[in-house]
């Protein structure tokens, strides 16, 4: 078993820092040894291996700053604005204590707020001596995205702080690496394999069941928790084949409220058999495995520093691959002697999930799971998050439920399952969607890394440019470009889906694309974009033939994950917030989201 993270990041920094050591130690036996006449005081020696270190990460520091300061000139771009901590510790570590703090207890982007209203929407946080740059400017992150897209990568530090997760899948890659995932898994999201609403259909209506089965019972549901196995169970078959069955479980029913009384609970656990609890398992490890590497990546590349005695996701990944390890030998062994030439490597049979594709292109089993994860962050963990926080959002605004109720039932009717062509339609349940994802990105925060140095535009007519420098980490934030009100009208922080179809789409959005990108942009948007769509879409449709009313049921959280009494002297959204937004990969409600929601009568079809 390899060592710790932090062990050989201790190692590698001992041998870096021991080397100048051992040179000045050197260089005094060396004096003495020839004779020069010259006898160096030990004190001299002493104080010198102490001294080196510091004044050689100073005359680093020194010179970096001139080549940068040199290369700005060169430019005609003027310096990033530098964040400072407010106790002014050496390396900002007061200031990196106090986002780590935010991250966990705060509201999402909450410490940045402040920030940009004081130096801008462009800064660097520059922690423990890195580069930092942060932004939210819509035309930077079109030149990260797009324009300029490639001289902005991934990164080795974005690599070394998620490989034990993502591998080397279409996440974590670049270059050519990044071309060949995505030549491997573009065919299989044509319209006609993201159109399978007979999936869709299935997990839907056994996740209606148990919402009903739970509604009867008379206790309030975790709504996240079933959109979790609808979007685990459609991605498993949709990308497996062979699908976990987290919503047919019998024995793992959804959770009770937290005050329910106990002998639920104690029922509910003792009931469950080793064979159910594999895919909770597997669900949970994935999350908890996501939240440890969303942590690196926060921390920068002294990540290591954080796991000295053990890697944080080694012991979930375990679990993960212990699940995943028979569905991947089972396609293997599917796949026999047939292999796809690159004339037919696009042809996809009517049968084939993704597994079988990739296994026909390939026998390296590490690949394939690497992928297969990849596309499963994305297929089943973004999917029921916008899930999540549209009910959340149609709860917190019965008007915009009843009025996509009345598209719903008039379009579709009240228990016909809608057709592509439906959703197509729909404009009023897009535009749920989309003001859904306005708000609540599903991806809140996201980096890259610069190969050269480049310059972004000022956001000041006129302004000069600002230097980026190579290597430099550029981390942009599409959960604040979202909810700016210079980009999207005083109103931005309030939900309102007629923002995306009445004057304010052009005179906001037209004009200015990327102030909204879900979905991220350029080269690297998300192949499967219009399956998430229609996945959501398929979804509400059938909750709202359902269910007439959707409440939010606050009493039935968990107290310690309910929103803090202090938000309500912030301001903007996060004062009337009703539930705990957070973020790992992908944004989540802290604690689930508890509603209650009134069985819809046999309304007449008018579709």
């Amino acid at each position: 078993m390899p060592p710790p993270p932090g062990v050989n990041f201790l190692l590698r920094a001992f041998l870096r820092l021991s080397l100048p050591v051992a040179g000045i130690y050197g260089l005094s036996h060396i004096v003495e040894k020839l004779r020069l006449g010259v006898r160096v005081p030990s004190a001299v020696v002493i104080g010198a291996c102490f001294a080196i270190n510091p004044l050689l990460l100073a005359l680093k520091g020194a010179w970096t700053a001139y080549i940068q300061r040199r290369e700005a000139r060169g430019m005609g771009a003027v310096p990033i604005p530098v964040v400072r901590g407010e106790k002014r510790w050496p390396g900002n570590f007061d200031l990196l204590l106090f986002l780590m703090d935010a991250f966990e207890h705060g509201y999402p982007a909450e410490p940045f707020w402040e920030i940009a209203e004081r130096v801008g929407h462009f800064f660097n946080l520059k922690i423990l001596g890195q580069d930092q740059l942060f932004t939210t400017e819509p035309e930077h992150i079109k030149q990260v995205l797009a324009t300029e897209f490639n001289n902005f990568e991934k990164g080795e530090e974005f690599n070394k702080s998620t490989i034990s997760v993502l591998g080397t899948g279409v996440f974590n890659s670049d270059g050519d690496l990044w071309k060949f995932h995505r030549s491997m898994t573009r065919p299989f999201f044509s319209r006609d394999r993201i159109s399978h609403f007979q999936l869709f259909e299935r997990h839907a209506d056994s996740a209606i069941g148990l919402m009903k089965q739970r509604i009867c019972e008379g206790y309030a549901l975790d709504v996240q928790d079933v959109f979790s196995r609808f979007t685990l169970d459609s991605a498993s078959e949709f990308l497996f084949g062979a699908c976990v069955d987290s919503l047919k479980s019998t024995e793992l029913g959804l959770a009770y409220p937290h005050d329910a009384p106990a002998q639920l609970h104690s029922t509910k656990a003792n009931s469950v058999s080793s064979a159910d609890k594999a895919p909770a398992r597997f669900s949970e490890a994935f999350s908890k495995a996501q939240k440890a590497i969303s942590l690196r990546l926060r921390l920068g590349d002294n990540w290591p520093l954080w796991e000295l005695f053990e890697d944080k996701t080694r012991g979930e990944m375990e679990t993960v691959d212990a699940y995943l390890q028979p569905i991947l030998q089972q396609a293997l062994a599917k796949k026999g002697d047939i292999k796809k030439t690159a004339e037919d490597k696009d042809e996809i049979a009517e049968d084939e999930t993704l597994l079988d594709h990739l296994a026909t292109l390939t026998d390296d089993r590490k690949l394939l799971k690497d992928e297969l994860l990849n596309i499963m962050i994305a297929g089943r963990d973004t999917t029921a998050a916008t899930l999540t926080f549209a009910v959340y959002c149609l709860s917190e605004n019965p008007g915009v439920l009843s009025r996509l109720r009345e598209e719903i039932l008039g379009k579709v009717g009240s228990a016909r399952p809608p057709s592509y062509d439906d959703i197509k339609e729909m404009k009023f349940l897009r535009a749920v969607i989309n003001e859904t994802l306005r708000l609540y990105p599903v991806v809140p925060f996201n980096v890259r890394t610069s190969i050269k140095c480049t310059t972004f535009p000022s956001p000041i007519p006129g302004g000069r440019p600002f230097y980026v420098p190579a290597r430099t980490n550029v981390a942009y934030s599409v959960f604040m470009t979202h909810r700016r009100k210079d980009l999207w009208g005083p109103d931005a922080l309030e939900f309102d889906p007629d923002r995306f179809i009445d004057e304010r789409l052009h005179k906001y959005l037209t004009p200015n694309p990327f102030i909204f990108v879900p979905f991220n942009a350029g080269p690297r948007i998300c192949l499967g974009q219009q399956f998430a769509y229609n996945e959501v879409s398929f979804m509400l449709v059938r909750l709202l033939q359902s269910f007439s009313t959707i409440q939010l049921d606050t009493k039935s959280q968990p107290p310690d994950t309910r929103p803090p009494e202090s938000w309500k002297n912030v301001g903007g959204r996060q004062a009337i917030e009703r539930i705990f937004p957070k973020s790992h990969l992908s944004l989540y409600s802290h604690g689930g989201l508890w509603v209650r929601m009134e069985e819809a009568s046999n309304e007449v079809e008018t579709a």
